[in-house]
């Protein structure tokens, strides 16, 4: 399977089709049993751990369904961590300018706990869009939230495609969602099921 520079990926299937695991593939966060994975010219399966976490930290952004958010920082913390790991004098500032990109600029100073789902996918998404990743990972990132807050964190995914020109691949089990990707791979079993078609196809 090859996706292409810039585009968004949609993977689509049956629970247990090996979406999640597909995705966690591509982010370098399991290990392949068989085969390479490339990404930005780099084969991730010659990597130790150590230098994938920095491939990880210097080019990718990860969205989980359950937002993965540490529930002892704040908001603006939460956001600015990946940015100071990445030795970025401006991880605050850069921090807070995201949280506004998400309407979240007035909560900064809150910590998960007193964050709705909502709220807390939306940091999630700042977090993973502030340093500038250029491949984007989202692993069901409107599972989890009813059908308002979902199309709101829809509308602000591709937003941030869009402003930093990432490549986005995504699991969903949303059919609207898997609709406004540029193209759609499904999984059953373990496989690729159906031709890499166009969503419009």
């Amino acid at each position: 399977m090859d996706v292409d520079r810039g585009e968004t990926l949609g993977l689509v299937g049956p629970s247990g089709s090996g979406k999640s695991s597909l995705l966690m593939l591509m982010g370098g966060l399991e290990s392949a049993s068989s085969g390479r994975i490339m990404a930005l010219g780099q084969d991730l399966t010659a990597m130790d751990e150590d230098a994938l976490a920095l491939f990880r930290r210097d080019n990718m952004g990860v969205v989980f369904q359950s937002f993965h958010l540490i529930p002892t920082m704040t908001a603006l913390e939460n956001v600015a961590t990946p940015l100071e790991l990445a030795g970025r004098r401006d991880a605050f500032d850069r921090a807070g300018a995201e949280l506004e990109a998400v309407g979240l600029g007035h909560r900064a100073g809150h910590y998960p706990g007193q964050l709705s789902g909502g709220e807390q996918q939306r940091v999630a998404l700042a977090r993973a869009s502030a340093p500038r990743p250029r491949i984007l990972l989202a692993d069901e990132p409107t599972g989890n939230l009813d059908e308002t807050n979902g199309a709101a964190i829809m509308d602000l995914l591709f937003e941030l495609r869009d402003r930093h020109g990432a490549t986005l691949v995504m699991v969903t089990h949303s059919l609207e969602l898997a609709r406004r990707c540029d193209r759609v791979v499904r999984l059953r079993d373990g496989r690729i099921e159906a031709p890499q078609a166009r969503a419009a196809e």
